[in-house]
């Protein structure tokens, strides 16, 4: 298996063909970080909407109950 994968291995000895590799690497870094946030902010905001309609929709039933006892 190792003999396999060697010829595609390339590390050159002029080390300046690393820099547009990093270049590029250091950009989706970049824009990972700022996609990560997003997605964690956009979540909590979900789950905080969440919570808000589960508790919209206990009290309601709760109103809802407390009413049908009253005409009962």
């Amino acid at each position: 298996m190792f003999v396999l994968l060697m010829p595609f291995l390339y590390f050159p000895e002029d080390k300046t063909e690393y820099i547009p590799a990093a270049i590029s690497f250091a950009i989706f870094m970049v824009l990972f970080a700022f996609a990560f946030r997003w997605i964690r902010r956009n979540s909590a905001k979900q789950e905080e909407e969440t919570k808000e309609l589960e508790e919209r929709i206990l009290r309601e039933r709760r109103e809802a109950k407390e009413n049908d006892h009253l005409h009962n």
